[in-house]
């Protein structure tokens, strides 16, 4: 699916189902430049993400129920650290990390399909 972020275009799979919410970009060595993974996370909730047998370093975007960019984190390789939003999200994309950086994407800006 075509998103937007902020002024971009992203190219993003869908992550909706238990199975790909589950699997995520784990196993990857690489991913395109402007391609992501939008998770869909049903009702508004703290939901938590870790790099657990991910390859390659990632930044996520935290997505309210309204669209908005509520945090920006980045996540190292094979870590089981947790990254957990602020506060409750619907959302969550996740991009190469320093994308949303070099995209001059900040919090506060709207994901829209």
């Amino acid at each position: 699916m075509t998103l937007r972020v902020g002024d971009h275009a992203v190219q993003a799979e869908h992550a909706a189902t238990p199975e790909t919410l589950r699997e995520g970009l784990m196993h990857r060595t690489t991913m395109a430049a402007d391609a992501g993974m939008l998770f869909e996370l049903g009702a508004p909730d703290i939901h938590c993400f870790w790099m657990k047998n991910t390859l390659i370093p990632l930044s996520i975007a935290f997505i309210d129920q309204d669209g908005r960019i509520i945090d920006i984190q980045d996540m190292q390789p094979r870590s089981l650290d947790p990254h957990c939003p602020p506060t409750p999200i619907t959302q969550a994309l996740e991009m190469s990390q320093g994308w949303f950086t070099r995209a001059g994407v900040r919090v506060g800006e709207r994901v829209t399909r």
